[in-house]
């Protein structure tokens, strides 16, 4: 069989029979879609045609991006709703548009070039990084809804950007973090060079005036880095002293403010070494780990704010006389009636009051086949109407619906330490007290053996003893590993996963979307009568072609749909082309159409379709769901290192029994609700195991979060990404081979690093006490000790 062409816009094939083609530079272009040659005729319209010339990628197909219809866009002209999202200033309106669709630079400058020619816009500038386009128009002459339709017309989806507050607040007191972080830098390596020039180690003939110079310039430049980086230290030192609790914010600030005051007192007297360069040196590293702790927080909270793209923005909502208004989803009440259309969103939790559909619920469940429903049947917020029309009574809105109940679950969780993280903290905790009762008894022995020489010994005790290779020894290595994951394609949203990977012994496994790809094929065509295959696939997918279902997108386009298209949720579609009345579907469905019995079904892999006329059958297809290439080296990954592995899936086909004798699966079970899987896995964990979970949807997601450690796909729903420990973001298992190695591998690290950090402070303490460490000395030790511990860790990028 041939391979059919790609289409000129989105590069999808284009199928047999496809009329539609566009003039885009001095050629006519094959398109695989009335979508694709909209858009292409509109850039061609525009004189924007070179965007097809430098473009790197090919174009996102227009019918994958979100349907939106005329009426909710006419909601955006509305002042009550533009006021969170529109500034007004003059004559003008400014704004800060999401644009979905977007695949290179190249769309950027059709974007920009587009909105400017538009009668009304000022300025139009988009941010490839984040795809965000800021606009300034006059929104008399263009109303908001009209520039939204225009970005639709070639081909990318555009709404509202609204930051949600807690990402908001991070972001901005991480651009805190990185300004001290750099101010402490650049001054550290200025005073750096005034301090050493002052060292006598290094013979510097230095006149009585340089040498003062040298020292006041040092004492300018330590300022700012002491009140301006490291405010957050003093004031963590003052709440644990509040508190009574002792953490490293005490020991750190103790060492800054002494060696400072130190460093103030040499100044002024002449006499004495400095010790500013010490204080540019702890602040610098310090704040550069507190600086990638706050990145991942970052993060996480800019994950879970993407949640409320779950819900639509606007819905149908009935009158007593059964007329349709589109109105806010703020504007809906409990016991309002919504008309939700086949293809529209379910905006609250409800029940059906009126008609009859297909549900897709992948959005809460990962299973991919619409699941039917009737009148008396319950419907959740944010999963999608199939096929029919249903009218919905609210029975639940905001922070009642089973959405709003998991979001308020993800945003209770708290991010675990791993266990050597906190023995980490146990450890420097007692550390801690014993260098500051050290301290004290080693100035009062000094005090009376020698006054002079007691509080420079007792601060150059306090710098050499400063636990900064304890407190970088975990993050650091956590944070190498995490990057060397992330470009391996594993993203981790939670701190005890690499230490868990190295306890588990029982891995859970999801189907659909996890070990399969998620999405139907055609794979073979079985004709049961005089016609071919090739005639009975596009009397096939004439009828599909009217189908919004899952199962439709297998048969791709026909150059001429069905006609008088009749959707029986459920069962499958019947219809009419060139005459014939036609049936697609469950077999007996089908076969009431001809009055006689279904054909035997040829084999029992994957899912299987009859189509016939009312003579009589005519071809079975096969749809399935494919294997990752790259599950079966995840299993026999699993089985080196002994884990028990578990299929439990939601689908009851056979299927699931197909793919756990294929992997080599212990054991596997379909048919399951969530609840059956969480029951199933309480239980093993009740029998002592360590449980890793993988799966992709929000049906998932109570197991997620009861597993010790819990893995979503990159394709997963966002609710199953945010509730996850981790995130596969290349949807390759062959990462997780790797994550496996990394974990071990980290672990040892932070191992040696704990060990290192413990053993050069207990040696450098006992030969501070008695004044052999200088202040050369002490500040080059804890820098080695510090670096080293860097190094160490960063021998786990040479993944």
């Amino acid at each position: 069989m041939a391979t059919p062409a790609p289409c000129y816009h989105c590069g999808l094939p284009v199928p047999a029979g496809s009329h539609f083609h566009a003039r885009v530079l001095g050629e006519v272009r094959q398109l695989c879609c009335p979508g694709c040659q909209a858009v292409a005729e509109a850039i061609v319209k525009g004189g924007l045609e070179s965007y097809y010339q430098h473009r790197s990628d090919a174009a996102i197909n227009p019918e994958a991006l979100p349907k939106v219809l005329g009426e909710e866009l006419a909601l955006y002209d509305r002042a009550d709703v533009q006021q969170p999202f529109v500034r007004h200033e003059g004559d003008l309106a400014s704004t800060s548009l999401m644009i979905e669709g977007i695949s290179c630079a190249a769309c950027g400058w059709l974007i920009e070039r587009h909105v400017r020619n538009l009668a009304g816009v000022a300025e139009a500038s988009l941010n490839l990084s984040n795809h965000r386009l800021q606009v300034r128009w006059s929104d008399t002459a263009l109303p908001l809804s009209e520039l939204l339709a225009e970005l639709r017309r070639i081909g990318y989806a555009a709404h509202p950007y609204q930051a949600d507050q807690a990402a908001e607040r991070l972001a901005s007191e991480n651009r805190r973090s990185l300004r001290q972080l750099g101010v402490a830098g650049l001054l550290w390596m200025q005073v750096m060079m005034a301090t050493m020039a002052t060292w006598p180690e290094f013979n510097i003939d230095l006149s009585a005036g340089m040498d003062s110079i040298l020292r006041w310039t040092a004492l300018l430049l330590t300022t700012p880095i002491v009140f301006y980086c490291c405010t957050d230290f003093f004031k963590g030192a003052l709440r644990d002293l509040r508190t009574r609790h002792l953490t490293m914010d005490v020991s750190v600030s103790l060492a800054i403010a002494g060696a400072y005051l130190a460093g103030i007192w040499s100044t002024i007297t002449g006499h004495g070494e400095l010790y500013f360069d010490a204080v540019g040196m702890f602040a610098l590293f310090l704040l550069a780990g507190r600086y990638l702790e706050r990145r991942a927080r970052e993060r996480t909270a800019a994950a879970t704010a993407q949640l409320v793209n779950l819900l639509p923005a606007s819905c149908l909502r009935l009158d007593a006389a059964g007329q349709s208004e589109r109105v806010l989803l703020s504007e809906l009440k409990l016991g309002d009636r919504v008309l939700v259309q086949p293809g529209g969103l379910i905006p609250a939790d409800g029940r059906i009051l009126s008609g009859q559909s297909s549900i897709d619920e992948s959005v809460l469940t990962g299973e991919y086949l619409p699941l039917p429903r009737a009148p008396g049947d319950a419907v959740t917020a944010g999963t999608l109407n199939v096929e029919g029309p249903l009218t919905v009574a609210v029975d639940a809105l905001g922070d009642d619906t089973r959405l709003s109940a998991i979001v308020r679950l993800l945003e209770r969780a708290q991010s675990d330490k791993p266990k050597l993280a906190e023995i980490a903290d146990r450890v420097s905790q007692w550390f801690l007290v014993i260098v500051l009762l050290a301290a004290a008894v080693v100035g009062l022995v000094w005090w009376y053996i020698d006054p002079q020489r007691a509080f420079w010994i007792v601060l150059a005790l306090l710098v050499a003893t400063c636990p900064c290779a304890l407190s970088l020894a975990t993050p650091t290595a956590l944070t190498t590993a995490t990057g060397t994951l992330h470009k391996l394609g594993l993203l981790l949203t939670r701190g005890h996963v690499l230490e868990g990977l190295n306890h588990i012994d029982t891995v859970v496994f999801d189907k659909t979307g996890t070990l399969t790809e998620g999405r139907l094929t055609l794979t073979a065509v079985h004709p049961l009568g005089s016609e071919d295959a090739d005639r009975c696939l596009a009397l096939a997918a004439a009828l599909e072609n009217r189908s919004e279902h899952p199962i439709a997108r297998a048969f791709g386009r026909a150059p001429q749909p069905a006609d008088s298209v009749d959707n029986v949720p459920g069962l499958g579609l019947e219809g009419r082309v060139g005459g014939r009345q036609l049936r697609i579907g469950q077999a007996s469905f089908v076969a009431a159409l001809y009055a006689g019995e279904a054909p035997p079904i040829p084999g029992d892999q994957g899912q299987w379709l009859l189509l016939a006329d009312t003579t009589g059958p005519l071809a079975w297809f096969v749809l399935d769901d494919r294997l990752r290439d790259d599950a079966l080296a995840l299993l026999s990954a699993c089985r080196k290192r002994g884990w028990k592995t578990l299929l439990l899936s939601g689908d009851s086909s056979p299927m699931v029994g197909r793919i756990a004798e294929e992997l080599g699966i212990d054991e596997a079970r379909g048919g399951l609700t969530p609840a059956d899987k969480l029951v199933r896995l309480q239980a093993m964990q009740a029998a002592g195991a360590r449980v890793l979970m993988l799966g992709d949807g929000v049906n998932d997601v109570p197991v997620l979060a009861a597993a010790d450690i819990s893995i979503a796909m990159g394709s997963a729903t966002d609710l199953a990404k945010t509730s996850a420990d981790a995130v596969l973001l290349s949807n390759r298992l062959q990462s997780l081979v790797s994550a496996f190695q990394v974990a071990r591998r980290s672990r040892r690290i932070i191992i040696e690093n704990l060990a290192w950090a413990s053993l050069y402070n207990g040696l450098i303490l006992p030969f501070a006490a008695v004044g052999w460490v200088t202040p050369l000395w002490a500040a080059l030790g804890m820098s080695a000790s510090s670096l080293l511990v860097v190094l160490n860790a960063l021998r786990l990028t040479r993944h």
